[in-house]
């Protein structure tokens, strides 16, 4: 029962899906947003200790709620630590009514063919049987596009695709995340690629395999729209990329039907220096801004 509601949740909620999934390469950049240097940790332990109170800071803030926002993406070990006494993941759905991902990639292999494709995912087996028992509805993987190239695009979405079938047969929902850097120069023709590979991968699912796609905002306004209409896909949704919140949030309204997912743009302005009022009157406005420009 609770999956079919946090399907419908997904499906047909209003509001985005919050990135809180930082992993180790990228946390001591999002941590020094935050303000937090490394004096403030000695080690990766300490480290983790650190983004996993700017998180719990997050998630408890009054505004994070199911009004704006239907779904929050977990690193592992944030899923596997406590949020106000309960199960992170069992926080999120029980308290807030939004619904748990978890971030299960392992990072990725040096760059080839222009594209830097996932390294074997490290006990996936156990990482899904984990999820599931921990109350996760689904899961995401990140591979990286640098280059307009035919084959490197393949080779990611066709990994990502098959890794998915996996993940489904755990009853979880995959959001495949192939992300293309927003500055290189032939983002236009990449994105096209993109497109292409994935439709072609969609039209080889199973008509009871779901998954949601996350995705650089494009350049050409509403251009996913047929992978929004695709059966197979519960929801596109939008990933920051290193624009600003500003910049993201613009690009955001242009694409109709895409939700943002976003990290950096989430997280822009908050400070471990702030008074609770201060830092709360920040991810208000944020989580406002950014789910209003998520309306369908």
């Amino acid at each position: 029962m609770a999956h079919y509601e946090k399907l419908q949740k997904i499906i047909s909620g209003n509001g985005f899906i919050a990135a809180l999934d930082q992993s180790g390469g990228s946390t001591p950049k999002a941590l020094l947003q935050y303000d937090v240097d490394q004096n403030y940790y000695t080690n990766d332990t300490e480290m983790y200790d650190q983004i996993h109170s700017m998180r719990a800071r997050i998630v408890s803030s009054p505004s994070f709620n199911s009004k704006n926002i239907i779904g929050a993406i977990l690193f592992e070990m944030t899923m596997n630590k406590q949020i106000n006494g309960k199960a992170s993941a069992t926080y999120l759905w029980e308290d807030l009514g939004i619904v748990p991902f978890l971030k299960i990639d392992s990072g990725l292999e040096p760059e080839e063919n222009g594209v830097h494709l996932l390294k074997d995912i490290y006990e996936i087996d156990r990482k899904l049987e984990v999820a599931v028992s921990k109350g996760i509805f689904g899961t995401k993987m990140r591979s990286v596009i640098n280059s307009a190239s035919e084959k490197g695009i393949n080779e990611v979405v066709e990994q990502q695709f098959k890794i998915s079938e996996q993940i489904n047969k755990y009853n979880l929902v995959p959001i495949i995340e192939p992300e293309i850097t927003i500055s290189i120069a032939d983002k236009e023709n990449a994105e096209k690629i993109l497109m292409r590979s994935i439709l072609n991968n969609l039209d080889e699912l199973p008509k009871d395999s779901k998954v949601i796609l996350k995705l650089s905002l494009p350049e050409i306004m509403n251009f996913y729209l047929p992978l929004l209409n695709h059966p197979n896909v519960l929801r596109v949704v939008a990933l920051s990329g290193g624009y600003n919140q500003r910049n993201a949030l613009d690009k955001l309204r242009c694409n109709n039907g895409m939700i943002a997912s976003f990290s950096r743009a989430l997280t822009e302005g908050l400070s471990i220096n702030q008074n609770d009022d201060e830092f709360n009157s920040i991810i208000d406005k944020s989580i406002h801004d950014i789910a209003t420009a998520s309306k369908i």
